[in-house]
């Protein structure tokens, strides 16, 4: 049982959210992979898509990737 839920708990989901969440990354890395395949064939179509899929992706993973974290506001700067 520990095989399923040790890697999900180290990211602050349950079995059920990582999976939720893993299936959604899938789901726009297939969605941009067709995208790409057809920009390979026709280079004027989907120019940016395969980038623009990539930042998302990053940015989600990133931004969430501990979901056990709690986001404070950033420091503030010292005064010049």
């Amino acid at each position: 049982m520990r095989a399923f839920t040790d890697h999900p708990r180290s990211v602050g989901e349950t079995y059920t959210q990582h999976m939720g969440s893993a299936l959604s990354f899938s789901a726009e890395m297939f969605v941009a992979s067709v995208c790409c395949l057809f920009h390979a064939m026709l280079p004027f179509l989907f120019k940016t898509t395969g980038r623009r899929t990539i930042e998302r992706l990053h940015r989600r993973m990133v931004t969430h990737r501990d979901r056990r974290e709690t986001h404070h506001a950033p420091a503030a700067t010292p005064a010049e």
